[in-house]
């Protein structure tokens, strides 16, 4: 059925949802696993939201970022490996979520996407976004979306 399986997250309880489901669907498929979790990039532009922060500064920031996300998925390697589930792992800084999913996807040879989705209506969705609807809009591969 699947062979290689990318399960996207942003490291809250639903992606927590969406990492259990994607594993035990690999379990069962007998697929191997590729966890990503996208990091922002750091804004160092007033008109963006963000202050005059130096080159330094900014380096050590999206470094600690980078770091947590790593701790993230080493958990997450941990438990694929107890179900008897290879779990590869990536973090990347960008800011274009979607986009970066789907490359993934395609250079990973993924056969699907396992992500969740907040669920966000109106107001908060046209202001927020959303990451799921564009991969699932944009992506050659099939999407699995949990809610």
């Amino acid at each position: 059925m699947y062979q290689r399986i990318l399960i996207a997250t942003d490291g809250s309880p639903l992606s927590d949802q969406a990492i259990e489901s994607g594993l035990s669907l690999a379990a069962l498929c007998k697929a191997s696993v590729v966890v990503v979790k996208v990091v922002p990039l750091y804004s160092r532009s007033y008109l963006e939201g963000g202050d005059y922060t130096s080159i330094d500064d900014v380096k050590r920031i999206e470094d600690q970022w980078v770091h947590s996300a790593q701790q993230l998925l080493n958990g997450i390697i941990a438990t694929g490996e107890a179900r008897g589930v290879p779990v590869k792992t990536s973090v990347i800084k960008s800011d274009l979520v979607a986009e970066t999913l789907i490359d993934v996807a395609r250079e990973q040879g993924a056969d699907l996407i396992v992500m969740a989705s907040h669920g966000r209506k109106g107001l908060k969705r046209l202001l927020l976004g959303s990451e799921t609807q564009h991969v699932l809009t944009h992506s050659t591969v099939p999407v699995l979306v949990l809610r």
